[in-house]
């Protein structure tokens, strides 16, 4: 199989020959792998990651607007004040260069499945109000939030349509909800805010036959329903380490999703504790033996890890995944 036939073959729920493994390692280790290896492009080669996370594309919003936005209004953003600001075109063409490239070097050269970044709802405009006024705003400002939110899905499905025509193969929407043992919002505050503007690009992403995926840190079990029918194939990371649970997975979520994750930052990797790691990896791998994983880091693996504990991990997984993938199946 090609690297991206067994990612589709594990996301379609389907016999694929190894669990496919990538890894977050590029925006805190480049350096430290450039030395080590040459490049991160080397690294990547290395170890035959089979997907790539891409980013790229046009922004929403111009920086100049939104820094004259902060200066008029003594530095705070709300929701009624974002509704001033025009949202820039998805459609730049140019904004798309990096993002051509990327798909030619992985996609095209190294037959990799390849997904892209694109903002979520809550996630992306915490960046603009701040996550602490933003949670306040969910109670003060319902109606302007649902006019801002509906402003950045629509222009999220479009820039989602735009990734699907150049060849990326996953919309991979960012939005974190979740905390150490739940949301950071009520269940009924995310049906009635958040659902309604993510299923504005899904359902436009699954009439084009292309995959979903959610990054979402933090406890999200309480919308694991919502999630699943939003659409979404893949879910990343569904995090253990904030009290989710594989054995409700198993039972419930298997033949719904499958999860993006197995390697946590939080818990597991960049800790010195080679014995826990190895561990880790081993039970994680042995539990999604024959579906339902694509390996992968939580998050992107953080910078006290060192190069040494970062290969003893990938060298690993690189051995055990083969090793599985040739012993006899029943």
């Amino acid at each position: 199989m090609t690297s991206r036939e067994r990612v589709i073959a594990v996301i379609e729920g389907q016999r694929f020959d190894r669990i496919p493994v990538y890894g977050w390692v590029r925006a805190n280790l480049d350096a430290q792998i450039s030395a080590a290896f040459g490049s991160a492009d080397a690294f990547e080669d290395r170890y035959a990651f089979d997907f790539a996370h891409l980013f790229g594309g046009p922004r929403p919003f111009a920086a100049e607007d939104i820094r004259a936005l902060r200066e008029a209004n003594g530095g705070v953003i709300e929701p009624a004040h974002l509704l001033d600001v025009p949202l820039l075109d998805p459609q730049d063409e140019a904004a798309y260069d990096t993002l051509r490239a990327d798909i030619e070097h992985h996609k095209t050269r190294r037959n990799r499945f390849v997904y892209v970044q694109t903002p979520g709802i809550f996630e992306f405009l915490n960046s603009y109000f701040g996550i602490e006024n933003h949670l306040a705003y969910l109670l003060l400002y319902e109606a302007e939030l649902h006019e801002v939110y509906r402003r950045q899905a629509e222009w999220n499905r479009q820039f989602a349509m735009n990734c699907l025509d150049l060849g990326i193969d996953m919309i991979h929407v960012s939005d974190d909800w979740g905390a150490q043992t739940g949301l950071m919002f009520s269940p009924d505050t995310w049906r009635k805010l958040i659902h309604p503007y993510h299923k504005i690009t899904c359902d436009a992403v699954r009439r084009r036959k292309g995959y979903l995926s959610l990054h979402s840190d933090g406890n999200v079990t309480q919308v694991l329903d919502g999630i699943v029918d939003l659409g979404y194939n893949v879910v990343h990371p569904y995090q253990v380490s904030a009290g989710m649970d594989y054995g409700l997975y198993f039972e419930n979520y298997r033949d719904r999703f499958s999860i993006m994750g197995g390697l946590d930052v939080q818990t597991t990797i960049g800790f010195g504790n080679l014995d826990r790691l190895r561990a880790e990896i081993e039970r994680v791998l042995g539990a999604f033996a024959d579906r339902g994983l694509l390996f992968c880091t939580s998050h992107f693996v953080q910078n006290h890890c060192s190069i040494e504990e970062l290969t003893f991990a990938f060298d690993l997984v690189y051995d055990l995944v083969r090793r599985r993938s040739a012993a006899p199946r029943a």
